[in-house]
């Protein structure tokens, strides 16, 4: 059982947090082709490359991506958009890198989620240095910006901060997930088992069509919604094969192809977006906090 959002503000002293001045801060959850997991935490401002913080891991340029949903909840025992560096608290959270961003230090204080997004709580650098260290952990501030040249005279500058072990837990939920939802490493072989996904029927009314293939936007799944995108491309091959006077079973190779070599990305992009409406959404809330309170001073005056 994790830890929970009283016993870890009862463990920061911070009964009255959130003051004005400090600064918002925005959390990734990543792994890696052999399921390492890493907590990047950083300024909201800060430019976060993942092709280069791979290559500066040595994981080469598309060695990281956006940590699934599961991993969130079974790893850092925490919700979607509650990522924070005070879930690695949690013992099952002990095989995670954590990556800080150097920007950090020259904050008075800066905003982070106490393992739940209805709370905010602010705290300095060296206060939250001090929280790391309570739990062994050895903070480790980064450059999150910097684009070092990597290369046989320069080898990878963050190398060292690549956890040494595997979550207990990651491995697991790569081998549950629904087989509805095929996983990104799956494609390939989901193909051979589901060519039907191709003979989607044709709509007469092209009205009806369009609004039917409307992408769903409550997005609580990335995988799935990757995998809806590409269904709703897969009509339109046999079009394009006519046109083009292209062998259907040729041009289907070539959009499997391009399927297997886009779907990370497209799944990277759309947790990013994703991730950027709750930043949004918090950003938001936080301003009509402010304005409430600033009100609330002014009419007591």
């Amino acid at each position: 059982m994790g830890y929970t959002k009283e016993q870890l503000l009862a463990r920061l002293q911070a009964k009255h947090v959130g003051h004005l001045g400090g600064a918002l801060s925005k959390n990734l959850l990543l792994k890696d082709k052999k399921h390492r997991l890493y907590v990047v935490s950083a300024l909201a401002g800060t430019k976060v490359d993942m092709k280069i913080l791979s290559q500066r891991l040595g994981l080469g340029k598309g060695g990281l991506r956006m940590a699934p949903e599961e991993n969130l909840l079974e790893v850092l025992q925490v919700p979607l958009g509650c990522v924070t560096p005070f879930a690695l608290l949690n013992e099952s959270a002990s095989a995670v890198s954590l990556l800080l961003d150097q920007g950090f230090k020259s904050k008075q204080s800066c905003y982070f989620h106490p393992l739940t997004n209805d709370v905010t709580i602010a705290l300095s650098s060296s206060n939250l240095d001090k929280f790391l260290m309570s739990i062994e952990r050895q903070p480790a501030y980064v450059d999150l910006e910097a684009s070092p040249v990597i290369g046989k005279d320069n080898p990878p500058d963050l190398a060292d901060l690549v956890p040494s072990g595997v979550p207990n837990s990651s491995e697991l939920i790569e081998k549950v997930t629904p087989t509805n939802v095929p996983h990104q490493n799956d494609v390939s072989k989901e193909k051979a088992c589901l060519p039907e996904v191709k003979a989607k029927p044709k709509v007469q009314n092209k009205g009806a069509e369009k609004r039917q293939s409307k992408i769903p936007t409550n997005g609580a799944n990335v995988e799935k919604f990757v995998n809806d995108v590409f269904d709703i491309m897969s009509p339109f091959l046999s079009e394009v094969s006519n046109k083009l006077n292209v062998k259907q079973e040729e041009l289907s190779s070539i959009f499997d192809g391009f399927k297997e070599r886009a779907t990370t990305d497209l799944e990277s992009v759309t947790t990013s977006l994703k991730n950027a409406a709750y930043t949004a959404g918090f950003e938001a809330g936080f301003e009509t906090m402010l304005h409430s309170g600033l009100n609330g001073r002014a009419s007591r005056k």
